[in-house]
């Protein structure tokens, strides 16, 4: 671990423009939305102080952004932008583009629900949305972890054995405008864990042309797409190994996912995102009364951490999947997925916190009491949905 570092009171989106800063990337392009903005004002700031020598394009929308961004990265450029909910939405059409083509590009998402009815706060929707499109995606708890997870998502997009682009993604307001402490390590010990970013292939390397994003009859286009499933099943593997690297400079831990009083819990939840620690809270409450309950906090969410889960939560009777999004005609994304770790398993889904609306310490607690009384509900059940 280093010791030299800086302690600062970030809220997620200076932490982000932070870690954006010492990346230094050649080209970032971004579109203002709520609560992304502090992002890219906080980089903006910094581009306009020469702080960093990144070119900052200015667009007339997120779906330009992404634009940008996918030329840059595919003439050999370090490219990153951010974007949030209908930002995310209007970028989809880019989305898949930028992972068929193989370009490592980074994007921090401050998520927020969507549109309609309008509301500007947190849910998952947006980032739910786009899960099968080819992007990797890192779910942070709180600003130290957006701040982190943004070098390891560039090591890891970067790989060779990877080339993906990489969401992190941090809940909005709850993460994106609240003030936390974030350690900040030395400029040159993160450039030095970064590197040079050198691809192999590339449209400005005259030496040794070559066509990108080409038109692809039924010949080919499937083989295209599955080398993108083979990529995204070698990034899980990288993920740990860069973390591994990461860690000797920070001390933290980068798993797939984090196991929280699991040994011999009788009733788990799992979470991803910043409600994590409140479950925490609860979890550390609850065992003090000699209750056994556990957290599960998914940290990567694609690729897929399915065996991890599965031995996790191996011995748990019961287990609740709570998040901030909900199914239409189907069960929620992150209970599908626990549902296909476990098999068999008897599990309970549970929607909450659409549109910002917030959730207690009592509302968990309850659904701990639930979990423990082995109660099967074949639907999802919706936590603070007024009758």
């Amino acid at each position: 671990m280093v010791k030299q570092n800086n302690l600062k009171a970030l809220t997620g989106g200076a932490a982000a423009a932070e870690a954006i800063r010492q990346i230094n990337p050649d080209v970032f392009s971004a579109y203002p939305i709520t609560p992304q903005t502090p992002i890219i004002q906080g980089f903006a700031q910094m581009v306009a102080d020469k702080k960093v020598e990144t070119k900052f394009i200015l667009v007339e929308s997120e779906h330009s952004a992404l634009s940008v961004i996918v030329g840059s990265t595919a003439a050999g450029g370090r490219s990153m932008t951010a974007t949030s909910s209908q930002g995310l939405a209007l970028m989809s059409e880019i989305l898949p583009v930028a992972s068929g083509m193989r370009l490592p590009i980074v994007m921090n998402l401050a998520t927020r629900a969507l549109s309609s009815p309008i509301n500007i706060h947190n849910d998952h929707q947006d980032a739910m949305m786009v899960r099968d499109l080819g992007w990797i995606q890192i779910f942070c708890e709180n600003n130290q972890e957006v701040y982190e997870n943004n070098f390891l998502a560039v090591r890891l997009a970067e790989s060779p054995e990877v080339m993906l682009p990489v969401m992190v993604c941090q809940d909005g307001f709850i993460t994106s405008h609240n003030i936390e402490r974030v350690t900040v390590w030395p400029d040159r010990v993160i450039k030095k864990f970064l590197g040079e970013y050198r691809p192999k292939h590339f449209l400005l390397d005259l030496k040794n042309p070559s066509t990108m994003g080409p038109f692809a009859m039924p010949d080919y286009y499937f083989e295209i797409k599955h080398q993108v499933v083979v990529a995204m099943e070698k990034a899980k593997k990288t993920y740990l190994a860069v973390g591994r690297e990461l860690r000797k400079i920070t001390g933290h831990r980068y798993g797939c996912l984090e196991k929280y009083f699991l040994a011999d819990a009788r009733a788990v939840i799992v979470v991803m995102g910043s409600t994590a620690g409140t479950v925490r809270g609860v979890v550390e409450e609850m065992r003090k009364q000699g209750k056994k309950v556990g957290l599960l906090k998914i940290n990567l969410f694609r690729p897929f951490p399915y065996q991890e889960v599965k031995r996790a939560l191996a011995g748990v009777g019961m287990v609740g999947v709570l998040e901030r999004t909900m199914g239409f005609g189907s069960v929620s994304p992150l209970a599908g997925e626990i549902r296909i770790s476990l098999a068999g398993k008897r599990i309970r889904d549970y929607s909450f916190g659409l549109g910002g609306r917030d959730i207690g310490a009592e509302e968990i607690e309850k659904i701990f009491l639930q979990l423990l009384g082995n109660r099967t509900v074949d639907r999802p059940q919706y936590i603070g949905l007024r009758k």
